[in-house]
């Protein structure tokens, strides 16, 4: 069937989801009209952009646009081909041991002294059966879920996951509405409520939105382990394996087809990137 002149046809041209950027886009404007929205368009860019860099100061001396430049930077180096992930032996984890927690607080600048609404990067858990007995102390932070219900539930894209799987926050678009919080079934992560000093420029913070372990991402992208394994490893019980989970000569591969490993609420099949032996 012939179209009329003004029919456009859709069909087997895929669709584009929400977030997804075209190539070469052809609105079938004339090439000037074309150019000189063009024009305007970096206008734009440039006035949002400047605005941004007045706006967004978390603290003195402390910019979320230095932070994101450096964000960018590092997840243009994040494979798919990864999948970064923790395995944690609970019988070499000893309750009175908190090395990874002050691990996590020092190199990430924050604090946490006793009360409800503090941050919580890292925290220990007694895990206990009433009916038998059974007890352990075990670190828990964010899961880096496979399947992020907190990335499911924020109404602006600041919760996202890396191609590596490790899910973080982006400050610049977190309007603190918490529902991330509300959704992790792990309790993994605080809203900041009070202004902050002295923080970590490679960890930044910001009163107002919402944060939780990251893994160490800077330290990761550096060809590091985080904080947290790095201080078990030295000072603890050896509790912590890091590696990448889709390498079957890793480490923490090696060791997850040696033993078996359980998963925290694995009945919400949420593919934690976390895993503990010994539970």
């Amino acid at each position: 069937m012939r179209k009329s002149p003004g029919e456009n046809s859709t069909a087997g041209k895929p669709r584009r989801g929400r977030g997804e950027v075209g190539e070469g886009r052809n609105l079938g404007q004339p090439a000037e009209r074309g150019r000189a929205e063009a024009g305007i368009d970096e206008g734009r860019r440039w006035l949002v952009g400047a605005a941004a860099v007045s706006a967004l100061v978390l603290a003195p001396g402390v910019s979320l646009i230095a932070y994101a430049e450096a964000a960018g930077r590092r997840a243009a180096g994040a494979s798919s081909k990864t999948r970064w992930g923790l395995l944690i032996d609970t019988t070499k984890c000893k309750a009175s041991c908190s090395v990874c927690v002050a691990a996590c607080s020092s190199y990430n600048g924050w604090k946490n002294e006793g009360r409800p609404t503090d941050p919580q990067w890292i925290r220990k858990v007694q895990v206990s059966d009433p009916k038998t007995g059974f007890s352990r102390s075990v670190p828990v932070m964010c899961q880096h879920c496979g399947n992020a219900p907190c990335v499911e539930v924020c109404p602006t894209g600041a919760s996202f996951k890396r191609a590596d799987g490790i899910v973080l926050v982006d400050r610049h678009i977190c309007i603190g509405c918490r529902f991330c919080m509300m959704a992790c079934p792990y309790k993994a992560r605080s809203f900041i409520s009070e202004n902050l000093t002295n923080q970590k420029p490679w960890a930044p913070r910001g009163k107002g939105t919402v944060e939780g372990c990251t893994l160490c991402v800077p330290r990761i992208d550096a060809g590091k382990i985080p904080a947290c394994v790095e201080a078990c490893s030295r000072e603890g019980g050896g509790a912590m394996t890091f590696g990448n989970l889709k390498d079957p000569q890793s480490a923490i591969r090696r060791a997850l087809a040696e033993y078996p490993a359980a998963q925290l609420r694995a009945d919400l099949m949420l593919d934690p990137g976390v895993r503990y032996r010994g539970l």
